[in-house]
This record gives structure tokens, sequence and C-alpha cells, in this order.
């Protein structure tokens, strides 16, 4: 699997031990907890696979940031795979998500958009949280307004195609919350940034888009 496997699988044991998501499905199936311990384990790896690659993507726009901010956090993965000292906001709505998240993640910090401070952080990720959401578009332009200098936006989504809606019947989940789809929210981005680079998950057969944007002005 990418990444690390063994990370993978000791994430998936922690996550499947301490939520037990399948006993309260319906709290959980918004979150992309089901995703991760999926028992199909293509289902699974097409869920980390675009987590380590929105990881990877930040790195690469913006080596050097010291502050990240994660909106639409779910449980936390993404900080997992963030280097050690780098300060990590994020936004959660999901009670039970962000109190989990905390508890693996003492050193997290739990903000809202109104209070995420503006111009301050070098890397924010908005992994397939955006579509849940019919103001997209206001949510992007704030998001862009917590953008430091030099700052990197990582935005990931499904492209709700013929495949994906297939694949995801296949794996049990219904996808009656997503509102959009990452072509109309990137459709919504490129009127704020420029897009510095895309990844397909998987090219051919695309279930997922991963994408950086920066200033127009900026490299």
């Amino acid at each position: 699997m990418v990444g690390s496997l063994a990370h993978v699988s000791q994430r998936r044991k922690v996550l499947d031990d301490a939520i037990k998501y399948r006993s309260n499905f319906e709290l959980w199936e918004e979150s992309c907890v089901p995703s991760y311990c999926h028992p199909n384990w293509l289902a699974a790896y097409i869920s980390w696979r675009r987590l380590y690659v929105a990881a990877k993507m930040g790195r690469a726009a913006k080596p050097d940031a010291k502050w990240v901010l994660d909106f639409g956090s779910s449980v936390g993965e993404l900080g997992h795979l963030l280097p050690k000292g780098i300060r990590y906001d994020f936004i959660e709505a999901h009670e039970s998500a962000a109190r989990f998240l905390r508890e693996q993640l003492p050193e997290s910090r739990r903000t809202t958009l109104e209070d995420a401070p503006a111009g301050a952080y070098d890397q924010i990720f908005a992994i397939d949280s955006l579509e849940h959401n019919e103001n997209y578009r206001e949510l992007l332009v704030a998001l862009v307004a917590k953008l430091a200098p030099g700052g990197v936006l990582i935005l990931s989504g499904p492209t709700e195609n013929f495949l994906y809606r297939f694949g995801r019947k296949i794996a049990g989940f219904e996808g009656h919350y997503h509102e959009t789809n990452i072509h109309a929210i990137e459709g919504a981005a490129s009127e704020l940034l420029k897009r510095k680079s895309v990844r397909r998950i998987f090219p051919g057969i695309t279930f997922f888009r991963v994408t950086a944007w920066k200033r127009a002005s900026e490299r």
C-alpha cells in the first residue's frame, strides 16, 4: 500500500478498535472512518491513497510549512502524516470525530472558520469535505483568506462519475450527503487561485482528484 503499510495497518486497527463504527454506521458514514477501515482493501487503499497524495503534495508546494489547517478533518488522519513540530489546527463539526482527534493528537487545536486567523496558514487542506456543502464557493473564499503569503491550498474530492458511483454502491455507501463534485469545486477555486499540480486517483478511471493551488502571483 502507499506510504507505510505498517502505519496504515496500525491506524486501521486503532480506528476499528476505538470507534466501532459498524454498530452506529449512520453516525459515521459521512466521515472517512468506514472508508479507512473498509474490509475491501481496494476501497480502503483508495481512501488512504488520496490522503498520502494530499500530504505529499502539500510538502512539495510548501516544504517549509510551520502551520497547517485541516478543514473538515474528520478523525484527523492527515495529522499523523505531517512532519513533527508542525502546528496542526483543524475544523470539524462532527463532535465524536473531533473528540477522537484530540485524544490521538493532543497538541492539535480545534478552531472554526470564523476564528481561524486570516493570512496565517502555510498549508490548508480540504480533503473530501467541500463536496458536502452547497455553499462551497463561500467556503473557498473564506479558506483562501486564511492562507499565508506563499501558502498552498490542497483540494481533494470525488469525481462522481459513473465508475465512482458504481464503486461507492459496491462498497456500501449511499453518497446522499454529497452536494457537488470535485470538478465544480475546482472550477470555483480557479476563480480565486492558480492550480499548480494535479493527481488523479486513478488515471483512466479517476475516482478522486487531488490538486494544489496558490495565488496567481506566487510560485
